[in-house]
């Protein structure tokens, strides 16, 4: 999620460590630039795709980046000359299918293709096995959504977000909200908001998303952040009530709720975004051609039409900026996860038994 950009300008204490943060993610970036400013590594990189391609999506089957890439690989299929396959790899909120692909080669035929969670959800856990910024090579952010809706139950003394905000400095510690994992798109607003507010919200964990929504329906909770496919139907039948969204412009499926930026909150855009990625050092000439690619999918009318059904808009960003967008995401969420009170804070091991290796 677009975190850097809100707290590049938040007047609060994360502007005290961004200085810090952008010298680390510079840092970060070395690696990343070198196999991009390489040339062609040989016949493999200058006739590429020669066989069918795997596309690794780290999360269930029917999910948002899942669903995305499956309207995407047919036409990379037509585009590449080569079969382009998705494989869900599922486990510890996509650290086992990321990991895999980062111990591969970097000949082109595998991708990972996921979102924000890249860089938010390993600064919460300590034993991730790989570096999201310098194991990776870059391709490009193929799309992002509008961001999240902040709901509440219907019957919530908040109308507003104003009358939220106010609720909550006169009851420090007694509101809650949920999110479905640290470092998800349902924990990160509300942590950004959080900071930007100054407010005490005690925040609690659930399974899923499924879960949170129907105990804030009867409102055993106060807050979830909700994708807006999913809010949207529960704000249309009159179960929930949206307050705001957390992306920097409103979202046509529900015109009337206003942005968080609107309400207040100066710079404070918070989006799912979905890239793609190759395993470290992957030849430069593979890099461009798949960037070229997607920005090509990304553009065609029906492509454009499935897109905007999901709440999405394609974006196809060069490589180059694309990887220091990463870096400075990732940055930005670590400086997150060193904010979140340690008692909120789960460790969730990946068993070796569950990374497998790549067939041979």
């Amino acid at each position: 999620m677009s975190i850097f950009q809100t707290f590049n300008t938040t007047p609060v204490r994360f502007m005290r460590s961004m200085r810090r943060l952008l010298v680390i993610a510079s840092a970060c970036l070395a690696p990343t630039f070198a196999p991009l400013a390489q040339t062609a590594e040989g016949t493999a990189a200058s006739n590429y795709p020669t066989k069918p391609i795997r596309v690794i999506v780290p999360s269930p089957p029917g999910g948002p980046p899942d669903l995305l890439m499956r309207i995407l690989a047919p036409k990379l299929s037509v585009s590449l000359g080569q079969a382009v396959i998705v494989e869900n790899r599922l486990g510890a909120g996509g650290l086992v299918g990321t990991a895999y692909v980062a111990k591969l080669p970097a000949d082109g035929y595998t991708w990972l293709f996921t979102t924000a969670s890249h860089t938010n959800i390993p600064p919460f856990n300590e034993n991730v096995t790989y570096d999201s910024v310098k194991d990776f090579t870059h391709v490009t952010l193929a799309a992002q959504n509008f961001g999240q809706v902040l709901l509440v139950p219907v019957d919530s003394p908040a109308k507003t977000f104003k009358e939220l905000i106010a609720l909550a400095k006169k009851n420090p510690g007694k509101l809650s909200y949920a999110h479905a994992g640290l470092g998800t798109a349902s924990h990160i607003p509300a942590e950004v908001m959080k900071t930007m507010t100054d407010t005490d919200i005690l925040p609690v964990p659930y399974k899923g998303v499924a879960e949170a929504t129907n105990d804030l329906i009867a409102g055993r909770i106060d807050i979830f952040f909700v994708g807006t496919q999913i809010a949207l139907q529960y704000v249309q039948s009159g179960r929930l009530r949206a307050l705001a969204v957390t992306g920097a412009k409103r979202w046509k499926g529900m015109p009337d709720t206003p942005t968080l930026q609107e309400l207040g909150l100066k710079n404070f855009n918070v989006v799912n975004w979905f890239g793609l990625w190759l395993p470290v050092n992957a030849p430069a000439a593979i890099v461009s051609r798949l960037q070229a690619e997607i920005v090509k999918a990304v553009a065609q009318p029906d492509v454009i039409a499935q897109f905007d059904t999901l709440g999405l808009e394609g974006v196809g960003l060069p490589s180059a900026e694309f990887a220091l967008f990463v870096a400075k995401e990732a940055a930005a969420a670590q400086e997150i996860a060193r904010n979140v009170a340690p008692a909120v804070v789960k460790i969730t091991t990946i068993p070796a038994t569950t990374v497998n290796e790549p067939k041979k």
